[in-house]
């Protein structure tokens, strides 16, 4: 029984010029054209590359018709990554708004640290500018964007900063260790 091949296969992708079917995958080759035996195995076709059907166009004269089916991700598939991507875009806006306000602190505790004459009060400004970072890490801690230990590094990095700032000037002074009473 003769199969002949109906050129070109439709619907195949471009990059997809050459095809040699000895394998259960669908793989390219160097061949420059597709043929076929009657005892072809319609399990190589199955796997999402291709998909073949017979067709009898006279008594002895049978043709296979190539399509090109892509596999379509399931429905749930294609809402976890609608999701993930929602999710990624909106985390990643809020660890660029931690990262400008950790900047924004860490900037002023350093003009601070440099200015020679320095006076107390030029700290209560960057005392507000701390408490915003806070809520922002801690908002961003609670929708699990941070996790806790790593917005708790954060806070105490700008706590740390400000105090070194404040011994630098002379504002603090760390309590005396207190005696152990027996």
């Amino acid at each position: 029984m003769a199969t002949s091949f109906l050129s070109p296969c439709l619907g195949l992708p471009p990059k997809l010029k050459n095809l040699s079917l000895n394998s259960t995958t669908c793989s390219t080759s160097t061949f420059s054209s597709l043929s076929f035996s009657s005892s072809l195995s319609h399990s190589i076709f199955n796997k999402g590359c291709l998909s073949m059907r017979t067709t009898q166009r006279s008594i002895h004269n049978f043709s296979i018709v190539c399509e090109s089916t892509p596999k379509k991700k399931a429905d749930s598939a294609e809402k976890r990554t609608r999701q993930a991507e929602k999710r990624r875009v909106y985390n990643k806006a809020r660890k660029s708004e931690v990262k400008t306000r950790m900047k924004k602190v860490l900037e002023a505790l350093d003009d601070l640290k440099k200015k020679p004459e320095a006076q107390f009060e030029e700290v209560l400004p960057i005392e507000k500018l701390i408490a915003e970072a806070y809520s922002v890490i801690d908002k961003a801690i609670k929708v699990g964007t941070l996790h806790k230990n790593t917005g708790a590094r954060r806070k105490s990095r700008l706590a740390r900063r400000k105090k070194a700032v404040e011994i630098h000037h002379g504002w603090y002074s760390p309590a005396p260790a207190a005696a152990t009473a027996s």
